[in-house]
């Protein structure tokens, strides 16, 4: 049989997005489209963030595994051509579910998902995947992490970051500094104890044949403990977090490469609404840095139009929208009209909607289509869990924004 793939052996890094969790933890913004495809920054998608920093980095392989709702995603990546991707050697390539192999079907967890990636890239002829989530923020230059990868001969290389807040909710990573490797000692995934604050952001770097011999050992394992009738597919890997990390590091081969920059998951309500308040801070990621551009499929819209009578501060107002009334703090996205006599404070309009005379909106995100009350909306002074979330009411599966255009 032919080989699936062009036999280049020019390039022998793949990237490898997993796109096709369902993301409930950012319900109900993913309750009619898959997480990398929910908005960010008004004009750009989750995902852009992952693939601007693979297309800077100049990787050319970029694979999308997909499952979940993924009609709005395959419409926003419009086949790799905004980070310039769409080449026909190499290039972006989806990577849906299928049936007739044994490695097909929907995957049971990432873990699971990853596996059933390896017999292609071993078709390929990939001696190393970068696995990357959709659902972070950064700006990582990936080549130093791949030259230290290669230096060292590492099996995994786990990209981490030191953050501040509760480190419990992230696979924590100990580490031994022996010659300036960094070898990395333990990984704990989702710890009730962490033991430190050093974490790893959901960037790893694997060597495929390690990773193949891994993953087979470990479902064999299982299978060994199971009771008759276990399934050999592979579904027991569940999160990778939670069984191929650890083996790894367990083998003594793993090190870690730090990220020093802006990194922030963005999985949960509270999160999301954070990262955007950052931006409007100036303490997020750096939407226009230069040299490293945050890349996206631009719809096009007119310029913002600001009435007579506006009032715009701390915020920002993507193209295509409409601003009459007073906006403070707040992102606003295209086709958003605040009419005159509205007001909207640290909230995020996702686009598409219309903020009425009357209305005055504290701590809200609005989803794209959403219909905004007159009268006050959300509270002045939120904690967690009380962010204010608005979804259009008679939204079905699958509609996600398509017919607004955005």
């Amino acid at each position: 049989m032919a080989d699936p793939f062009p036999n280049d052996r020019t390039q022998r890094t793949v990237a490898l997005v997993l796109a096709g969790g369902k993301g409930s933890r950012l319900s109900p913004l993913t309750d009619a489209r898959s997480k990398p495809a929910v908005p960010l920054a008004g004009q750009y998608r989750l995902i852009d963030v992952v693939l601007s920093n693979l297309a800077n980095s100049g990787l050319r392989d970029v694979w999308v595994v997909e499952q979940y709702r993924p009609f709005t995603l395959n419409q926003h990546l419009a086949m790799g051509r905004p980070w310039d991707l769409d080449g026909t050697r190499h290039g972006l390539r989806i990577l849906p579910p299928a049936e007739g192999r044994s490695e097909e079907g929907f995957a049971a967890g990432n873990g699971h998902a990853l596996h059933q990636q390896i017999p292609i890239l071993q078709a390929f002829g990939a001696d190393t995947v970068v696995v990357c989530s959709a659902d972070h923020l950064y700006q990582l230059d990936l080549r130093p992490a791949l030259e230290q990868h290669h230096r060292l001969g590492s099996e995994l290389t786990i990209v981490t970051t030191e953050v501040m807040e509760d480190p419990s909710r992230y696979g924590v990573v100990q580490v031994k500094d022996a010659d300036g490797e960094r070898r990395v000692t333990r990984y704990d995934y989702k710890p009730d104890s962490p033991g430190g604050n050093l974490v790893a952001t959901e960037v790893f770097i694997y060597n495929v044949d390690a990773l193949a011999a891994a993953t087979e050992h470990l479902v064999e394992q299982d299978d060994d403990d199971a009771d008759e009738g276990a399934d050999r597919e592979g579904t027991s890997l569940g999160d990778y977090g939670e069984t191929i990390v650890p083996h790894f590091v367990e083998r003594g081969r793993t090190h870690e490469y730090r990220h020093e920059g802006y990194w922030r998951d963005v999985g949960t309500i509270d999160a999301f609404y954070r990262a955007h308040m950052e931006l409007l801070e100036g303490q997020g990621l750096e939407l226009g840095s230069p040299g490293w551009p945050l890349l996206t499929n631009h719809k096009p819209v007119p310029p913002a139009l600001f009435g007579p009578q506006a009032t715009v501060s701390g915020s920002l107002v993507c193209a295509g929208a409409t601003v009459k009334g007073e906006v403070t703090e707040s992102v606003i996205g295209p086709g958003v009209v605040v009419e005159a006599g509205a007001t909207v404070h640290r909230s995020i309009l996702l686009g598409e909607t219309t903020v009425p005379a009357g209305a005055a909106l504290d701590a809200v995100i609005a989803d794209v289509g959403a219909e905004i009350p007159t009268g006050q909306t959300g509270q002045t002074k939120p904690g967690p869990g009380n962010i204010t979330v608005l979804v259009p009411q008679d939204r079905g599966p699958d509609s996600d924004d398509e017919t607004t255009g955005h």
